[in-house]
């Protein structure tokens, strides 16, 4: 409220069903823009009789958005077998791509141990497609450890091994 107050405006709070982009869309592909002032110089919206094409569409509002960097990791993630081999890809799955760090889980310790030998060569592979210094770490993960915490009225204590002895 006192950044309010200050004249610095507060920041949109997140739309988890996506209404606000669908609305976006919506209005970009029947030619008006959109009702708040936009953030970056966008280009005159020709019409025509031709429809307008989804992916154009999807482009012009990742592009006003500042997604075009997310959205090419998570395209170039989606071929992953090809990034660190089907062998590889078998036994681990990207997880999460925030500061240009990567997040690999491995089904393993072994597997990740695998995948931190090769976490340079996946740093360079990353940038070479994607411009340099988006992705500056890969960073593996092994398997989650069990949950030993079993039900509501579950206690604090060594887990299964206190009841055996």
């Amino acid at each position: 409220m006192a950044d309010e107050a200050a004249g610095v405006p507060e920041a949109p709070s997140h739309d988890p069903q996506g209404l606000e982009l669908a609305r976006q869309i919506a209005r970009a592909t029947r030619g008006s823009g959109p009702r708040q002032a936009p953030q970056k110089k966008r280009k005159p919206v020709q019409r025509t009789d031709e429809p307008t094409r989804i992916g154009e569409v999807l482009k012009e509002v990742i592009d006003t958005e500042g997604w075009t960097r997310e959205v090419n990791v998570h395209q170039l993630l989606a071929r992953w077998p090809t990034l660190v081999g089907p062998v590889n890809a078998a036994h681990s799955v990207p997880e999460s791509y925030k500061d240009t760090v990567l997040t690999v889980r491995a089904e393993s310790t072994t597997w990740a141990s695998s995948l931190r030998t090769i976490a340079p060569q996946l740093v360079a592979i990353l940038n070479e497609n994607l411009g340099q210094g988006t992705v500056t770490r890969v960073h593996v993960m092994g398997p989650e450890s069990p949950n030993w915490k079993k039900g509501r009225r579950s206690v604090p204590g060594r887990g299964p091994r206190d009841t055996y002895g």
